[in-house]
């Protein structure tokens, strides 16, 4: 038992509680309110909206699992780093104009777009239930790096989870979106710490960077799976779709989306798309933490362990506490977020569109803090149930269905020419082309080798499912727009918001 890390640890812990629960004070509102409790009235500035975006995209999984999968694959593992440089110049064209629609038309989620812009419950219902499904293993994900530093400190079993998501729980249903923002700030601040540290402390203790790429080499090539520090030819086209798919998925999830509309003017969103790049600086060096554990000579079997026995052999017990706290906070600021975003969706376009359609602003309140207890409560049960393995595995396969939700809430911003019944179809093959590619792996892999003209192409399998899908929704768009053409109807319906061109 490292007892001066756990009570370092302990402290920072209960300082997030106290700023959790504090925060239902702070910007005052109606939190009986949806839009006040989920998206805390639209009102964060630049700076808080950076913080708690960042903190829905840089969580404890990146912290753990991207230098854990440097330590297990090699250079593979860096994708990371470009896709979350890649995503901000393209969502810097879109983002502001979504919040622009969303603020006008008092959009809460993505499927209320979808329900204002195309007029179908059915589409808006995919979209919704895609969000939520895809966002559940992400929330228990967050889960593994809590459970990497509590198992590194000595403590095993699942009750400390337990406390820790009732914790959150009730904060999270007490403050709304308010209690992630402020931890976010916090969480942030002891990552950069403890980043900046150990970009200076490790490379001393270890010979430099030169000896750490040195010795990481040689143990990745002598590993059981022999890897590399460089990607080689082979891995070049998985690595590159796995850094485009993934950065065209990043903020299609409803928890990067319930940030952006959260922010209080479409300058903040533009100008956060400009700051949050700097995240990926330190993500860059968190990715080399796991070179830096072999370079330690670190040896685990769960990759998930390298980075809290890395800090626990090359930092003093009370740092590594400190680093810990880190990580464990950098898991409930976006837990907190991914289970407001969900229960966003279920209140607003399933029990709103299919159960109480009058339901006022302060029903919906209701319904929506319940429900954020429940998607914890499940999330917990997906983490204690399953395997971490398989729960990564669900994670990976989550970015091939969101992905599909990409043409109807992309195009569907700036187009009209799309049919709604084209893209349900277009949304239903990518998702079954996409399952289907998992399956075929035995579901441990969303790489999928596609054999084209000869070439045998490996690829992530959400490029390929969204090939699919809009190969499809291209098809029955144009089929389906010459059958109006032909029985003399107009292809589309105009409706206030689709003759909006100016946003």
């Amino acid at each position: 038992m490292q007892w001066t890390a756990l009570v370092v640890f302990i402290l920072f812990f209960l300082l997030v509680t106290i700023l959790g629960f504090f925060a239902a004070r702070w910007r005052k509102g109606d939190l009986s309110n949806l839009e006040e409790w989920g998206l805390a009235g639209r009102r964060f500035g630049t700076m808080v909206t950076w913080f708690l975006v960042g903190g829905d995209i840089y969580t404890a999984y990146t912290f753990i699992a991207v230098p854990g999968l440097m330590y297990g694959a090699g250079a593979l593992g860096f994708y990371a780093v470009p896709y979350t440089i890649v995503v901000y110049p393209i969502f810097f064209m879109i983002l502001p104009r979504f919040w622009s629609v969303a603020k006008k038309h008092g959009y809460v989620t993505v499927s209320d777009f979808i329900q204002g812009r195309f007029d179908d419950r059915l589409l808006a219902l995919a979209i919704a239930l895609t969000g939520i499904v895809a966002t559940m293993p992400y929330i228990a994900l967050q889960l593994t790096g809590m459970q990497a530093v509590l198992a590194a400190m000595g403590i095993g079993g699942e009750w400390p989870l337990i406390v820790a998501f009732i914790i959150l729980a009730l904060y999270t249903y007490t403050s709304g979106l308010r209690a992630p923002a402020m931890i976010a700030v916090v969480k942030d601040l002891m990552i950069y710490i403890t980043v900046i540290v150990a970009v200076i402390v490790i490379p001393i203790k270890l010979g430099g960077f030169g000896n750490i790429f040195h010795s990481a080499q040689a143990a990745l090539a002598h590993a059981a799976t022999p890897a590399s520090i460089v990607a080689t030819p082979a891995q070049y086209s998985v690595y590159g779709t796995l850094a485009f798919g993934s950065a065209l998925a990043l903020f299609l999830y409803p928890h990067a989306m319930t940030g952006v509309f959260s922010a209080d003017s479409r300058k903040t969103v533009k100008r956060n798309m400009a700051l949050l790049p700097a995240y990926s600086f330190a993500l860059g060096i968190i990715a080399l933490l796991g070179f830096m554990a072999l370079a330690a000579g670190i040896h685990t079997k769960t990759s998930n362990a390298a980075v809290p026995l890395l800090f626990l052999k090359e930092f003093p017990s009370w740092f590594s506490g400190f680093a810990f706290a880190a990580i464990a906070i950098g898991a409930i600021v976006p837990a907190a977020i991914m289970s407001i975003a969900a229960a966003n969706l279920f209140t607003r376009n399933i029990y709103r569109a299919y159960f109480v359609k009058n339901a006022t602003p302060q029903q919906e309140g209701r319904v929506a803090k319940i429900v954020s207890l429940v998607v914890k409560l499940g999330a917990l049960v997906f983490i204690i149930g399953f395997p971490q393995q398989y729960a990564i595995s669900m994670q990976q396969v989550g970015g091939i269905l969101i992905l599909q939700t990409l043409p109807a809430l992309i195009f569907g911003l700036y187009t009209r020419w799309f049919h709604r019944r084209a893209l349900l179809v277009g949304w239903l093959a990518g998702i079954a082309y996409g399952i289907y590619m998992w399956s075929t792996t035995g579901y441990k892999s969303t790489t999928y080798t596609l054999h084209l003209f000869g070439h045998a192409i490996p690829a992530y399998a959400a490029i390929w499912a969204l090939i699919v899908n809009v190969i499809v929704t291209v098809i029955l768009t144009l089929v389906l727009n010459a059958v109006r053409v032909s029985q003399g109807e107009d292809r589309t319906v105009a409706t206030d918001y689709q003759l909006e061109t100016n946003i």
